[in-house]
């Protein structure tokens, strides 16, 4: 994948139009790039799966 397309996954998951971005091991550092680009990146959080796969979420904050 290219870190455009996980940049524009990044932004619908703020707006809540995604639910969940799965990342495969092998694209994990494209994610990770677009990701480490991205205000609030502590927000999306990431849940380890099978095989190196990650299910990444938004969960909005409160002060």
């Amino acid at each position: 994948m290219e870190i455009n397309h996980y940049i524009e996954a990044i932004n619908l998951l703020k707006t809540g139009e995604l639910e969940e971005i799965i990342v495969k091991r092998e694209d994990f550092m494209t994610f990770r790039e677009a990701w480490m680009q991205t205000e609030n990146r502590i927000e999306i959080v990431g849940e380890a799966g099978l095989n190196g796969q990650i299910i990444y979420r938004f969960v909005k904050l409160t002060n």
